[in-house]
């Protein structure tokens, strides 16, 4: 089984685990690829709401996205029920796009038991599971404590630091028009461009249908941009959201020495003082 990702015949199996939380981690604005749209409010029965953009967001950060604070990330969970013996299973509702972030928000915070449901809210309903138009209330508050993971984000200082040296590989997962220029960025006062030697690997490549590609094709991806030979791999995209898609492909596929840069290039190309990419 993927250390990872599970399935819907996984999930509908264990909708009932008494340990198991269900977690909607669902964005309102979708960027970089065709927003999934619902005539109506759906999710899968017994799902809590994540919320990525406000809940579990530093708004106090000038940084777009930024992720909560410690303590901010303990508060919220609690309040989701969430226990140190939880078995996390999260989705949202474009297939792949925000569970991933959530996903890699747990594992900076000191919680691994948790996986990703491959495919999300579409493959669910496309498989003909139930669905419910409400969600889930919370019995009892969870007891978890975060124990924030720096190893796992970095900053642009020290991706700066890092731009000659060859173990430090920085991989885009915007689009190739965004990562080559060739467009300008949807965010207003953010240059167009890319991190000076960084490779750049589409989100979307990963992609089949809702899900991910089989672990085979997700592994030439990797080996393609020379994954291999670098012992610290900065995942980067338009503001710290589409970089977690291919953290995860990454852990599914065995690379561990992953790394978030949080900022990503909301942060980098706004900032006139930073380099850009030939």
């Amino acid at each position: 089984m993927s250390n990872v990702l599970v399935d819907c015949v996984w999930l509908n199996e264990h909708l009932d685990d008494k340990d198991l939380v269900l977690l909607d981690a669902f964005m309102l604005k979708v960027v970089g690829k065709e927003p999934i749209e619902y005539p109506e409010f759906v999710t899968i029965p017994g799902a809590l709401p994540f919320d990525i953009e406000n809940d579990f967001c530093d708004n106090e950060s000038t940084q777009l996205h930024a992720l909560p604070t410690s303590q901010q990330f303990t508060e919220e969970v609690q309040k989701l029920g969430i226990n140190k013996q939880s078995k996390v299973v999260i989705f949202d509702n474009q297939g792949i796009y925000s569970a991933p972030r959530a996903w890699w928000t747990f594992k900076v915070m000191g919680f691994d038991n948790v996986k990703v449901l491959d495919g999300g809210l579409p493959a669910w309903i496309e498989s003909g599971y139930p669905t419910s138009c409400a969600y889930a209330q919370v019995a009892d508050s969870g007891d978890f404590v975060a124990s924030y993971d720096s190893n796992k984000v970095t900053d642009y200082q020290t991706v700066l630091s890092g731009l000659n040296n060859s173990q430090q590989l920085v991989v885009d997962a915007r689009g190739s028009a965004r990562f080559n220029a060739e467009v300008a960025e949807p965010r207003p006062g953010v240059r167009a461009g890319r991190i000076p030697n960084s490779v750049n690997l589409p989100f979307a490549s990963l992609m089949e249908g809702n899900g991910f590609k089989s672990k085979q094709a997700l592994s030439q991806l990797f080996s393609n941009i020379n994954t291999a030979n670098s012992e610290r791999i900065v995942f980067s995209c338009g503001s710290g959201i589409t970089a977690c898609i291919l953290i995860l492909a990454a852990h599914e596929v065995g690379l561990s020495n992953t790394i978030l840069y949080d900022g990503s290039w909301a942060e980098w190309g706004s900032n006139e003082t930073l380099p850009l990419g030939e």
